[in-house]
């Protein structure tokens, strides 16, 4: 099975089934799939070929899901990119890629425009756009309104030869060099992953989800995935920033399932009147949560806030997972409420030690993990794919332990990855942008524990100048760096403390 055939099975089963809605309307099954198969027979008619990377460079909506899925057909790759971005990211993830195409809105222009002329390999720009006239004036690049596409194009299926282990796509996430690490994988990959998540879940075609998670995170492509394996439905909201409003579109489209990260529940808890809601989430059958660690406090205010039917299931995985490892039976919750719970279907997980040798219960060591759905590799990164995937499985960089119940926990990260509101961070890109400033003799850059974000950047600086001024610093990375990654806090010190070696200790 193929991933793009989650929609077209769908199609073909559900034609005139709702598949998603946004912004007060509905497409069906049967409009999703015919305006994807005029992408992809765009991408195949204008030279770009089985294997090809385009990227996807688009907040959720329409057109997000359209352009995924026409991709696919296309026998393409999907690059996913992040939207909290700058024109220096997309030049070198479109670079690293070699992506030859691009979809993407026109309020991402103002980053593309200046990357364009330095991304030799980009050849294709489709945007939903009115004014195409400054990509006209990039000679090579040949752009299109992805409405032209929708009025004009071929509906018919592309009919491009694609097998499983054919590249599906690549996901960039944080590396330990500071530069983003592009995850590789095939159909096969996501296509085993969603099928155990559907399991687990005991998704159906009557399930409807709300995304407020960004499709360019595993996590949030994995919601659609799912529901679209199943004959499910997808209601997209992007204004999380007022969850009062995400609840009443939950209430008028009555889903039936809702994901998030630590931080959507902590904000949920405290700024949306979630408990004042309850009774009127009566189509609430489930709440899933990943993307880090979530604090007991949340748990326990999450299950009193919640309808009494409502299931809560605690997760955890990893980009170069497909996005799911291991989750937590809803029946377990109260007992096993610290728990990541056990490993999904076709899915193995070993507690290891430095030597490779699995350890007893209780014993800490590192989460090992095998299944058809761990990654390839890293894209051009073949020294750091060895170091993560060896004959045992995928080291996680997690440690933790497995309890004489057989139930899985973390304790903590075996390197220095940070994560924030669900994002996997690396200081030390962080530490590199504030040391480019030209200000700081040296920089380090920790997180201290948040219960809303997971974790929250703090920075330590040792100023070159007295009358240093954070503020200065902190709008520099604001239009620097992606707001997941901005620092919080800036603090000067005269000196930081070093370890025998001479490193920051």
């Amino acid at each position: 099975m193929l991933v793009h055939q989650f929609l077209e099975n769908s199609a073909q089963k559900y034609p005139d089934r709702n598949a998603a809605w946004y912004q007060d309307k509905w497409m069906t099954f049967s409009e999703i799939d015919k305006l994807a198969n005029k992408v992809g027979n765009y991408l195949k008619d204008n030279g770009i070929r089985r294997g090809d990377r385009v990227a996807l460079l688009y907040e959720n909506s329409f057109d997000y899901i359209i352009s995924y899925y026409g991709i696919l057909k296309a026998g393409c790759v999907t690059v996913a990119l992040n939207t909290e971005t700058t024109s220096d990211a997309l030049q070198y993830l479109l670079t690293n890629s070699g992506a030859k195409a691009i979809i993407t809105n026109g309020s991402f222009s103002k980053y593309l425009l200046p990357a364009i002329p330095y991304i030799p390999e980009l050849q294709h720009v489709l945007i939903h756009q009115k004014d195409l006239s400054p990509y006209e004036k990039l000679k090579r690049i040949n752009q299109i309104h992805l409405e032209d596409i929708y009025k004009k194009g071929n509906s018919s299926h592309p009919n491009v030869r694609t097998i499983d282990i054919d590249l599906a796509s690549i996901v960039y996430t944080s590396g330990s060099t500071g530069k983003p690490k592009g995850v590789v994988l095939n159909h096969l990959n996501i296509v085993s992953n969603t099928r155990s998540i559907v399991e687990y879940l005991e998704l159906n075609k009557d399930d409807r989800i709300m995304v407020v998670l960004p499709f360019y995170y595993i996590y949030g492509k994995s919601l659609l995935n799912t529901h679209y394996f199943v004959g499910g439905s997808v209601v997209l909201d992007n204004r999380f920033a007022f969850p009062n409003v995400i609840l009443e579109t939950m209430k008028k489209t009555e889903t039936t399932g809702f994901s998030g990260v630590p931080s959507t529940y902590a904000y949920l808890l405290n700024r949306s009147p979630l408990v004042a809601c309850r009774n009127r989430l009566s189509s609430l059958r489930y709440c899933s949560q990943a993307g880090g660690h979530m604090a007991k406090s949340i748990k326990v205010a999450l299950r009193k806030a919640l309808p009494e039917k409502t299931q809560i299931v605690i997760m955890y995985g990893a980009t170069e997972a497909s996005a799911r490892i291991a989750y937590l039976d809803p029946t377990c919750f109260n007992s096993k409420m610290m728990s990541i719970g056990k490993a999904i279907p076709d899915v193995s997980i070993r507690i290891l030690d430095e030597n490779g040798c699995e350890l007893s219960h209780d014993k800490e060591g590192e989460l090992v993990v095998r299944g058809e759905n761990i990654m390839l590799g890293y894209w051009k990164d073949p020294k750091t794919t060895a170091y993560k995937i060896n004959g045992q499985g995928f080291h996680t960089g997690d440690m933790g332990y497995r309890d004489s119940d057989g139930f899985l926990y973390i304790t903590h990260r075996k390197d220095n990855l940070l994560k924030v509101g669900g994002h996997r961070i690396n200081p030390i890109e962080i530490e590199d942008f504030l040391m480019s400033t030209n200000m700081f003799i040296e920089s380090v850059v920790v997180g201290l524990p948040d219960e809303l974000l997971g974790n929250k950047l703090v920075a330590l600086v040792v100023p070159l100048v007295e009358n240093f001024e954070p503020n200065v610093i902190l709008k520099k990375c604001a239009h620097g760096l992606p707001k997941h990654k901005c620092p919080k806090t800036l603090l000067p010190v005269r000196t930081l403390p070093k370890s025998a070696n001479g490193k920051i200790d």
